[in-house]
């Protein structure tokens, strides 16, 4: 089997979880489009390994450390995606963005401060 088959696959899959998470609002959907490019990632670590004939299979090693470290991350990402939906009531990553930005109180805000 020729090295550009997988490669091309993985590029492939990575350009797709790309798209997906520069495209997307949900954020579960970004979190499975992160997935996506990280098994591309696996793809290829595990294609250059068999086509390099590592004695050591170091490809491989490496692939199943990505995968752990990916099932943590996904666990991790999952539980922080779960408590913002139960606190703002939406997943939607255009709006997760206020969060991090603290805007300013508006001046009825202000004006109503003032007068209690």
């Amino acid at each position: 089997m020729h090295l550009a088959y997988p490669a091309v696959l993985a590029a492939l899959l990575f350009c797709t979880g790309l798209y997906g998470v520069l495209a997307r609002r949900n954020a579960i959907l970004v979190l499975m489009s992160v997935e996506l490019m990280l098994n591309a990632v696996n793809l290829n670590l595990v294609a250059f390994d068999v086509w390099l004939r590592d004695a050591l299979h170091a490809g491989q090693a490496l692939t199943l450390f990505t995968i752990a470290i990916a099932a943590a991350e996904i666990g991790i990402g999952l539980a922080i995606v779960l408590m913002v939906y139960r606190n703002r009531g939406t997943s939607d990553v255009d709006r997760l963005r206020d969060t991090a930005e603290g805007h300013e109180p508006t001046a009825a805000n202000n004006q109503s401060e003032v007068t209690a």
